[in-house]
């Protein structure tokens, strides 16, 4: 590095955004844009409510869409259910978790850390078999002066060092080798939220009482208001259940929420929002105080999200499998989606609407669409299917003439 840019570096500039470096890559901001934020890790921000929504409603969604494999066999794509893949994708990814607990294992991991890597058990022939996740804690990742990289696993008092061949890694935007923390980079976001949701806490302790003025006839000198005051402290910060008696005329009044307590109430909601932000998870689907649950816009507000968050980190993933954990030999052949057709599984009138358009344009058999329904074959439904009234703008004198043939014919066997 040159003088010029360690002292560029070293007044808060640059950082490891975008920069590129060999030996050990770190996904952490190089300066603190917030001074005094705290370093919250994993544990800590999942107990912010906002945080385990946003992680949660992401994750468990890209953990429940079908990943499907396909198999190209003459010109036609066909799912491959007979393939190591789909039994590795659909079924098992290893002995011990079902796909939607790895998935959602490697979701918690990319969205808190920035990166998930999983080692991958391959068999003689190369073909994959098992995927297991290795949290991001757990791995430092290292490019070596020649290129290559490897990945070096700590798990008790054991160190594997993988090559990039034997991990599937997923990444957050980043400089393309490694992707950026979100936690570390939201770390004022969740300071806020965390010194918040502690004074919170210390608000409504002991009972929640607000606090309160007691009021007394004569003037008192130091002693007897520190002798009153610790003698009544508790009427406004402690039990609830005791019975105070005032006597000599003293008078106790309680305060409702003071503005600090209100705008601390107002922190909180929008706490909610900016961290969802950082997720990329509206509002609505956060359960904010302050959106509407129901009603216009919220339909849309939702198509947003699957279109502008869930829709680039699948893609982000289906090219990562393609390159990491396909062999050279199945990517000729093979490719790995995820269904997005699943995300519309609990509205029946969008599948009903979308069969029906898809059938009467010749897009799907009748067939076909009973199968995504879980419903048996039909006779006759194999066949594509057109409206009669479509047709080319050519043929509509001929199909005139037609017609009056068929009505002059009609009417001659009448008479």
């Amino acid at each position: 590095m040159s003088p010029f840019k360690a002292v560029y570096r070293w007044f808060g500039f640059g950082g490891n955004a975008l920069g590129q470096s060999n030996g050990v890559q770190v996904s952490s901001p190089s300066t603190s844009l917030v001074e005094d934020s705290k370093t919250i890790g994993t544990d800590s921000a999942l107990q912010i409510s906002s945080v385990w929504r946003a992680v949660e409603i992401i994750a468990k969604t890209v953990a429940t869409l079908p990943l499907m494999v396909y198999e190209s066999k003459k010109g036609m794509r066909e799912l491959a259910r007979d393939s190591d893949l789909w039994n590795l994708f659909h079924e098992s990814p290893n002995a011990r978790m079902t796909p939607a607990e790895f998935w959602t294992a490697m979701m918690m991991n990319l969205l808190l850390r920035g990166n998930a890597y999983a080692r991958i058990d391959r068999s003689s022939n190369g073909n994959a078999y098992a995927l297991w996740p290795m949290p991001a804690d757990q791995v430092d990742m290292r490019v070596n002066d020649d290129g290559t990289v490897l990945y070096y696993y700590s798990v008790n008092n054991d160190l594997a060092v993988l090559s990039d061949e034997s991990v599937l890694h997923l990444k957050e935007m980043g400089n393309g080798t490694t992707g950026l923390s979100r936690l570390e980079y939201m770390r004022a976001t969740t300071t806020e939220a965390s010194n918040s949701q502690s004074s919170a806490t210390k608000l409504f302790t002991n009972g929640g009482k607000p606090t309160g003025i007691l009021m007394v006839d004569k003037l008192l000198n130091k002693e007897q208001r520190a002798a009153i005051q610790g003698n009544f402290s508790e009427m406004a910060s402690g039990s609830t259940s005791r019975l105070f008696v005032l006597e000599a005329d003293m008078k106790y009044q309680q305060i409702n929420l003071t503005p600090e307590d209100m705008q601390l109430l107002d922190t909180r909601r929008y706490g909610v929002e900016e961290i969802g932000r950082w997720f990329g998870v509206p509002g609505e689907m956060m359960n904010a105080a302050n959106v509407s649950k129901f009603g216009s816009g919220v339909g849309e507000t939702i198509e947003g999200f699957h279109k502008f968050t869930l829709r680039p980190c699948l893609v982000s993933i289906e090219q990562a499998i393609r390159k990491r954990i396909l062999t050279s030999k199945q990517r000729v052949s093979m490719t790995v989606e995820f269904n997005l057709d699943a995300l519309l599984r609990s509205s029946l009138k969008d599948r009903m609407e979308i069969y029906a358009k898809g059938a009467q344009n010749g897009i799907k058999t009748r067939n076909e669409c009973r199968q995504l329904e879980n419903d048996p074959p039909i006779q006759g439904g194999d066949g594509l299917t057109v409206q009669s009234n479509l047709i080319d703008i050519k043929d509509i004198g001929k199909n005139l003439r037609g017609v009056q043939q068929n009505v002059g014919t009609q009417d001659t066997i009448a008479q």
